[in-house]
Formats: C-alpha cells, structure tokens, sequence
C-alpha cells in the first residue's frame, strides 16, 4: 500500500456534506470524507449509524439530500447504480444480491451481459474472465453451481467476483467478513491489500476492530449519522475506536462465572440429515447439553450447521436419529411445538427465517407469542398488549428505529438482528439455540448481546452457540465441539483447546497427543 504522504496527492472519492433524511429522520448529517487510491480506509460506526446509507449513496443506490460527491477530483450526480459501475464504483454489501436459482455465471454476467459477433449471449468469455480473477485473487468458484446450493461463505466470494468483474476500481465492501471462518478472513485481507497495492480505492464498514487494524490506512467514526473523526490506524487502539464509536468506554473481557450444571436440556443420538439433492449433510452426530452450559460449535461454513440447526427447529426433516429436549422426542415436530417446547432460535439468515420483512416491528415482535395470552384471547388479538411488548424489547435492547410500524426492511442489518434477539431472549427459552448472533453488530452491541447470553446461561438455561467467530466461541463456550463433514470431529473444555488446534478440526486434521482429550465429553 501507498505510504501516507503520497495518497493525499490521490484523492479517488471526496465526499463534502453529504447528508440524506428520510421525512424527518436525518440518517447522514453533513458527513465529509476523502478516501485515497491504494489505500484501505475504514468506515466504523453503531448499528444504525449511517454507515450503509452512506455507501448507498455513493454507489447510486440512494441521492442525497444536500451535499456533493467528487470522483478523482471531478462532481458526479450518481442517479443509479448504474452510474456508479461506470465511474468504476463497485459495492459488495452485507445482504448479498444475488437471484437464488441462477448460476454463479448468470449472477455475475447480470446486467452487464455481452454477446458474441453472432448475437448471441458470449458465456465463455464470461466464465473464462471469472475463471481468471477467482485465481488471480484466490478466490476460487464453481461457476455452474446455482446459488441456492452454495454455502454463505461462498456467495460472499461470487459478490467480490461480480464487482471485479465490472472493472471497478472504487470498492466498497459492507461488513465482508460477517460470514467468514477465520482462514477465510485472512485470505480476505490479503486480498483487500492487494487490491489497495494495485491503485485501487478500498472502503471497509467492518465492526471488527481486530481486522481494521490489521489492514486499513485510515479509519472514518460516525455516531449517529455524523463524523467523529477520521484516525490513522497504526498509532490507533481497538480501545480508543470503540470509545469513539460507541461513546464511552467498552469492555472486551467476558466474566464467566461458575455455574452448576443441571439436568440434560438438549441430546441428539445418531442424528443424519440428508438435503434435498439427496447428499448427505449430517451423519452419526451426538451431542448433548445440560442446563446452566453452552457448547459452542466451531466448523467452517458449509459443513452441516445449516442442515443440522433447521432438523432440530423442524424446518427440514431429518433422516435418522433422534432429537430430544427436556426428555421429549421432538425429532419429527413442525417448528411451532419445537417453539412450545421451550427452544428458542436465533437463525443463520435474519432476513430469510429471523423476520417477515413486509410486517412492521410490532408483528415481528410478536410472531413467537401473538396465539398466546395476553397477546390474544380466542379469535381476537390485544393490539395494547403487542404495542407493549415491542416497545419493551426495542427499548431494552437499543434497536434503532423511526416507528413501530415500519417495517423490518426499513431496519439496518445490526437493529434486524437485535430485533431478533430480543424477541427470542424475552421468552425466556430453556434451549436458545444462536446462529451467528452478533453478526453484524457492533462492539458495544455485542458487549449487551454477550451479557445477555451468560445471563442466560446463569439462570440455568441452555445454549447452543454456533458461531463462525472462534473469538466468540472461546470466550463464551463451556465447551466446544468441533464440526468437519457433517460429524463431530472434537470436543473438549474451552480452556483445554487452542485456537491452532481448532482451526485443525475444523480443516479435518488430527490434533497430537491430545485424542483423549477432544474426544472426552
């Protein structure tokens, strides 16, 4: 990367007062920026902050209100996206945009389709070009695969694939490592210093202080949709970011005090899952969990979490085994009694199976508890009651919004994701079963989320963490079992196992001298 006194000769974007309201909500407020060619500059802010609105912004997705945007020096009025892609501005953002039941190949030619002499759609130039980025930055893909059958952490790299394939040169990525196993991260920040030692702009909204100081230049704080300041990141601590972002100083111990395990809450015999192009996802999985302990489950993305987590919440079948909670056989139950049985559930992808994005915060609130008193008696639903609740649970867990009746799109990803929580937390489950929970969120967001869950787990509840965050595991696990190929690979007491040998379950490899140990429960 560029050394610092020769990138403020190479301003790529400047941003003069740009602020965007919406009625009478003011998301951005008169925010002014630089960001320079070969370097990666940080964008850092709380959830609902205004740092997507920004961004949208300066990819055409969203006009400002007032303000102005420079592109190497020059005023540009972005309309559309589309006037974005050809002053070389790509966006990879947090909720991919990719059609489902497309190709790989079709996502990525989308929109700027070429064709050959005779007319007709030029698919292997297309693919040769994907062929030759996906191995010029590591990024390796299948481009015949459909979407719908790739895992998360995949789609994440057709999102990367598709701005490069528009020959942009301003990027910005969108909290890009929300999904991401830990190799995978680092394969990714290696990529963005590439891209910044190639002359490229990179912009990176990431909540993770630890890769900010690992790869950005600079670093942009907005609070509340206004600049804070803009640091240098090499004489910088992740403390004084969060002080900055957040307002007041924020703890990154968590205190995980003893508790006395109760009775088994959650065990899992003999569990397989089998999708439905008949591949087997999940095969000989035990585990088990007992009130007052959470078990972390560490594996990188696609090796059977997905599967394993809608069997038991009875979004899938499963196809041998057993599934039980509390000592009842849930195996085969649809999810409304597996939620009547005390489980609640924070899933993978908020937006396709956390909320109904159409219905307002007031509905999505009550999703779990509307058939229930005093949210409803017979036939009739208490309004006052439901209003109540939702006022409660935005009001406890910060969850940024303009109204209780606008509706979970209008949310930003990090309040969509506390909506959920909230709402799952509030019943008081005897399982909680989190998927990624502080996906997204910021540090001091994660700081309550965090608090919430050994809380939880003090009162005696039971939790299975699945998280693709190892920091996360290790300081909230009790226990971690390790997933490769759809079994349990490992297991063993939090303080008995490293980061490096994790790291070597999750890839399938043997740990040494240590097989009595990963294997004890």
């Amino acid at each position: 990367m560029m050394e610092q006194n020769e990138v403020n000769s190479n301003v790529a974007i400047e941003m003069k007062d740009l602020t965007k309201q919406f009625g009478t909500f003011t998301a951005n407020d008169h925010i002014s920026m630089q960001v320079n060619r070969g370097e990666v500059h940080g964008l850092l802010g709380e959830n609902g902050a205004g740092k997507t609105t920004l961004m949208n912004m300066l990819s055409g997705i969203l006009q400002p209100t007032s303000g102005e945007i420079f592109v190497d020096g020059q005023e540009v009025h972005l309309r559309s996206a589309k006037d974005a892609t050809a002053l070389g501005i790509g966006m990879v953002h947090q909720h991919f945009m990719l059609v489902q039941n497309f190709t790989v190949l079709e996502n990525i030619m989308l929109g700027v389709e070429k064709t050959n002499k005779m007319g007709i759609l030029d698919r292997k130039a297309a693919r040769q070009k994907i062929v030759e980025l996906s191995q010029r930055y590591g990024l390796q893909l299948t481009p015949e695969a459909k979407i719908e059958d790739i895992s998360v952490g995949m789609q994440q790299r057709v999102e990367i694939i598709k701005v490069l394939y528009r020959n942009a040169d301003i990027l910005i990525f969108d909290e890009p490592t929300a999904v991401l196993t830990p190799q995978e991260i680092d394969e990714l920040l290696e990529i963005l210093k590439r891209l910044a030692s190639e002359g490229k702009a990179i912009i990176l909204i990431s909540h993770k202080l630890k890769e900010l100081k690992a790869v950005a230049d600079r670093t942009t704080i907005i609070r509340r949709g206004k600049v804070i300041e803009t640091v240098e990141m090499s004489s910088t601590s992740p403390e004084k970011l969060a002080e900055l972002m957040v307002g007041h100083e924020v703890s990154f111990h968590r205190e995980r005090k003893d508790v006395s395990l109760g009775a088994e809450v959650l065990k899992i015999n003999n569990f397989k899952v089998v999708n439905d192009q008949k591949v087997t996802k999940i095969h000989d999985f035990n585990l088990s969990i007992r009130k007052g302990e959470i078990v972390g489950l560490a594996g990188i993305d696609g090796n059977g979490q997905t599967e394993l987590i809608k069997a038991i919440t009875g979004l899938i079948p499963s196809a041998g085994g057993t599934v039980e909670i509390n000592g009842k056989n849930l195996t085969h139950a649809e999810p409304r009694k597996v939620i009547r049985a005390g489980v609640g559930h924070i899933p993978e992808d908020r937006q396709r199976f956390g909320l109904i994005l159409p219905m307002n915060l007031v509905e999505n609130s009550n999703l779990m508890v509307y058939d229930q008193s005093p949210y409803s008696k017979g036939t009739f639903i208490n309004k006052n009651e439901m209003i109540k609740l939702t006022k409660n649970l935005l009001n406890k867990y910060d969850v940024r919004h303009s109204s209780i009746y606008e509706t979970a799109r209008d949310l930003s990803g990090g309040n969509q994701q506390k909506l959920i929580i909230a709402r799952e937390l509030s019943r008081d489950p005897d399982l909680l079963i989190a998927f990624n929970p502080t996906r997204g969120l910021d540090v001091g967001a994660i700081e309550f989320i965090h608090s919430q869950i050994l809380a939880a787990r003090a009162e005696g509840h039971a939790i299975l963490l699945i998280s693709y965050e190892l920091d996360e595991l290790q300081q909230l696990s009790d226990r971690i079992a390790v997933i490769h190929d759809g079994t349990i690979v490992g297991q063993a007491k939090t303080e008995d196992l490293t980061e490096s040998e994790i790291g070597l379950l999750m890839a399938g490899e043997q740990v040494a001298d240590k097989e009595e140990l990963i294997h004890a429960n």
